[in-house]
């Protein structure tokens, strides 16, 4: 009976010794809440920080480059100026701008009112874009973002810039920090994938994006640790066929851990 008490009192002592010290020796990681944006001084704002702001945006939270680079997932954006009065006249235009300002809008909200030819979905005819409504989904730009990339757009045109700075649109940073509204964490896997905006690059439920990796039998073939690890860290496993830095790198910061254990159950389900 001692020796048994003995082996009790240790194992006790083990397990409380563990115990401590995984709560009080091993620093806690409490991952941030998903960032909320930061209040703009419109009313103080010069055009030249206006048009900085539209570079920050289309460098950043409004991920432009991921596509619209020298890889050839989508129209470079250097040759606007002379571009876009062709596009208006194309026949096959079907949009309603009458100028540089409004296909520029256009193309951000409603995109596939002008594909340009050889960058629509596949198996569409060049009829429907890939690209999402910038003013929604995972990018969400604001009234004032969304003119800031007007203005840039139009800057480095070399257009005349005739967007306006917004005075009454609740501006937003491009970047994390200062006040707002924060989100209610979403419970769907449905509504998580489409409001980070994953079927414009993966074939995954009805969407049929072609940038990235498909995911409709993802499941099959990867573990959840690693469909953990590569919407954490995009870049610690790149699929074959494909490059770094595709992906956003910031994706998985921008959700709740909540969506992100839905999203996870969602992919690795998909056999």
């Amino acid at each position: 009976m001692r020796q048994f008490l003995t082996v009790i009192a240790f194992s006790l002592f083990v397990i409380s010794f563990f115990a401590g010290f995984s709560n009080f020796g091993i620093p806690q990681i409490e991952p941030a809440p998903p960032p909320v944006a930061e209040k703009l001084d419109l009313g103080a704002m010069t055009m030249e920080q206006f048009v900085a702001l539209g570079e920050k945006v289309i460098d950043g939270k409004g991920t432009c480059k991921l596509c619209h680079n020298n890889l050839g997932r989508a129209p470079m954006l250097d040759q606007l100026g002379a571009n876009v009065p062709k596009r208006l006249a194309d026949p096959e235009y079907k949009g309603k701008a009458k100028d540089f300002q409004g296909y520029l809008e256009e193309s951000m909200t409603l995109t596939s009112a002008y594909v340009v030819p050889g960058f629509g979905k596949k198996g569409t005819n060049d009829k429907e874009s890939p690209m999402p409504d910038v003013t929604s989904g995972a990018i969400s730009l604001s009234k004032a973002e969304f003119a800031a990339v007007i203005a840039y757009l139009q800057e480095s045109s070399g257009v005349e810039i005739t967007v306006e700075i917004p005075t009454d649109a609740g501006g937003t940073a491009a970047d994390a920090g200062g006040g707002g509204e924060v989100r209610e964490a979403l419970t769907s896997a449905d509504d998580i994938i489409a409001e980070f905006g994953c079927g414009a690059c993966h074939i995954i439920g009805e969407n049929a994006g072609d940038i990235g990796p498909d995911l409709s039998k993802v499941g099959a073939r990867s573990d959840r640790e690693y469909l953990r690890r590569s919407l954490l860290n995009p870049n610690a496993d790149i699929a074959k066929g494909f490059e770094p830095d595709t992906m956003p790198a910031d994706l998985g910061g921008k959700m709740y851990a909540s969506e992100i254990e839905v999203v996870l159950d969602y992919l690795a389900g998909l056999k």
